[in-house]
C-alpha cells in the first residue's frame, strides 16, 4: 500500500497524521521548519500545537517536503490558508501521477478571494478528478482523543470522494461524500467569520439569545454568498455548514471564537494575533469574504460589521447596534 502524507504539523494535521496511522497507514508528517519535525519526531508529540497526544509508530515526521511525498498515495494539505498557494507550487513538483490530494485547511485566499480548492486547481493543474475537500465540526484534539466525529468529504469526482471516505473512516471517524465542493468549503471558510462575531458578543457581556441570534442569521449570510458562488442550498444545513457552524461559534476550543472575545474585551486585533501561536483563519477570510460578497451585491450584514470592528476601530457594542438597527424584515 502507498503512504499517505500530511503537510502542515499544526494540530489539524497532527490529529489526521495520528489518525491516519490508527487507521493502518503509513504516514510523513511534514513540518515547516526542519527543527520543529526533529523536535516533534524526537518526543513523539506536538508538544507545541497537540499536546498530551502520542504519535503512533506509523507516523514518521519529516521537514523536507520531497522526503514526505516520496511515494504518497495520498496528500492531505493542512498547512494555514494562507500558506497553501507557497505549499502547493513547492509540492507539485513531487506529487507523483494519481495521487489523491485532500484539502484539509479552511479559508479564502486573502487578496483574490479565492477558494483554496481554486488555489491548488491553479497551482497543481490536472488534477481535478483527484482533488478532494474535507470540512465539517472536527476540532483536532478531540479527533485525536478518539471523540465520535463526523465530517464531509467532497469532490466533483465522486470516485476520489469515496476513496477519501474509504481511507480515513475508521473508529471514531465518520465520513460522509457530497458532490457540492463549492458549499463545503465556502462553509468551512466562512463559519470562522460568524465565530469572531460570536465571541465579540460574548467578550462585551452579551448572552446566549445573542450568540443564537448570530448563528441562526450568520448562516443565512453564509448560505446567500454560498448560493450565489454556485454552492448547492441544501448543503448549507447539514455537518459541513450548521454542524461546523454551531462547533465553532461555541466550542471551548474555537480559536476563532476566542479571537472574538478578546476583542470584545477590548485587546487590539495586533496583540491577540502575536499572542496566539495558532492562525485564527476568520480574520483574512474576513476580508476576502466582504469584498466578494461587495462584488457580487450580496448583503452580508454580520460579516461586514465583523470587518469593520477588525479592521476599521468600529466599537463592538456599537456594531451590535447597527445591526439592531436594520431595517425590519420577513425572514427568509
Amino acid at each position: 500500500m502507498k503512504g499517505a502524507a500530511v503537510l502542515g504539523a499544526g494540530s489539524w494535521g497532527t490529529a489526521l497524521a495520528i489518525h491516519l496511522a490508527r487507521a493502518g497507514s503509513v504516514v510523513t508528517l511534514w513540518a515547516r521548519r526542519p527543527e520543529a519535525a526533529a523536535s516533534i519526531d524526537a518526543a513523539r508529540e506536538n508538544a507545541v500545537y497537540l499536546p498530551g497526544c502520542r504519535l503512533p509508530d506509523g507516523v514518521s515526521v519529516t521537514g523536507d517536503l520531497r522526503v514526505a511525498l516520496a511515494g504518497a498515495g495520498l496528500v492531505i494539505f493542512a498547512a494555514p490558508a494562507q500558506t497553501t498557494r507557497a505549499l502547493a507550487c513547492a509540492a507539485a513538483p513531487h506529487l507523483d501521477a494519481g495521487v489523491d490530494l485532500v484539502l484539509a485547511s479552511k479559508g479564502l485566499e486573502e487578496g483574490s478571494g479565492l477558494r483554496l480548492s481554486e488555489v491548488l486547481a491553479a497551482t497543481i493543474p490536472g488534477r481535478e478528478g483527484h482533488l478532494t475537500v474535507l470540512s465539517g465540526p472536527s476540532f483536532a484534539a478531540e479527533v485525536a482523543k478518539g471523540d465520535p466525529t463526523a465530517v464531509v468529504v467532497a469532490a466533483e469526482d465522486g470516485a476520489a470522494a469515496r476513496r477519501v471516505q474509504a481511507a480515513l473512516s475508521h473508529a471514531n471517524l465518520r465520513l460522509y461524500t457530497n458532490a457540492d465542493v463549492v458549499g463545503v468549503e465556502l462553509c468551512g471558510a466562512l463559519k470562522n467569520v460568524m465565530a469572531i462575531a460570536t465571541g465579540i458578543v460574548e467578550g462585551i457581556g452579551l448572552g446566549t439569545n445573542t450568540r443564537a441570534a448570530l448563528i441562526t442569521r450568520g448562516l443565512a449570510e453564509i448560505t446567500r454568498l454560498g448560493v450565489a458562488l454556485g454552492g448547492r442550498p441544501a448543503t448549507f444545513p447539514g455537518l459541513a455548514g450548521a454542524g461546523d457552524l454551531v462547533l465553532t461559534c461555541t466550542g471551548g476550543l474555537s480559536r476563532n471564537r476566542a479571537v472574538g472575545i478578546a476583542i470584545g474585551r477590548g485587546r487590539p486585533l495586533h496583540e491577540i494575533l502575536a499572542g496566539m501561536s495558532m492562525v485564527a483563519e476568520g480574520v483574512p477570510t474576513t476580508r476576502a469574504a466582504n469584498a466578494r460578497a461587495r462584488t457580487l451585491g450580496i448583503e452580508m450584514p454580520i460579516a461586514a460589521k465583523v470587518g469593520e470592528v477588525l479592521f476599521e476601530g468600529r466599537a463592538p457594542r456599537e456594531a451590535v447596534n447597527d445591526l439592531l438597527a436594520r431595517p425590519l424584515k420577513e425572514e427568509a
